[in-house]
């Protein structure tokens, strides 16, 4: 895998897209309890749970790893279903110079596209840290967690 680079999944859910996004946009806190075998806890670090600038402590499982990092929301742009968030701290910071990940909910007929997109810059070749591709396929699992949550509400 290169140094640098992007990660993309789509995943088609039933839920519809402004229900989904909005957990996302609105009810973050809710996540571990969503996701609970993957997502362990959240806790806001610094400003609150849903405005650009915003800093999350998260505690999750990766790889088979627990392990935790700080997630902070770069851009939002609810025309477009659109949320980007960078993170670092612990693992991440001491393997990846960048770690960005992109969230975008697109409306269909029924149920909607669920779009990730990881972009990443590792500091060196062999990192300590869980994979582009692993934070791709974690975002994928949550994603269905909340899809098959919203399906029960």
């Amino acid at each position: 895998m290169a140094l640098s680079g992007k990660v993309e999944a789509e995943i088609e859910i039933q839920a519809p897209a402004a229900k989904f996004y909005n957990i996302f946009r609105k009810q973050l806190h809710h996540i571990p309890n969503i996701s609970t075998e993957r997502v362990h806890g959240a806790k806001v670090h610094e400003g609150d749970w849903e405005n650009v600038g915003s800093v999350k402590h998260w505690d999750y499982t990766i790889e088979g790893k627990k392990t935790n990092a700080k997630e902070k929301i770069e851009a939002i742009d609810d025309d477009n279903k659109s949320i980007t968030y960078s993170f670092f701290d612990g693992e991440i910071s001491e393997s990846y110079k960048s770690l960005r990940a992109t969230l975008q909910v697109i409306d269909k007929e029924n149920g909607a596209i669920v779009k990730w997109t990881y972009e990443y810059e590792k500091l060196k070749e062999n990192i300590a840290a869980a994979s582009p591709d692993s934070y791709l396929d974690l975002a994928t699992m949550i994603t269905k967690d909340i899809d098959a949550h919203l399906l029960k509400a």
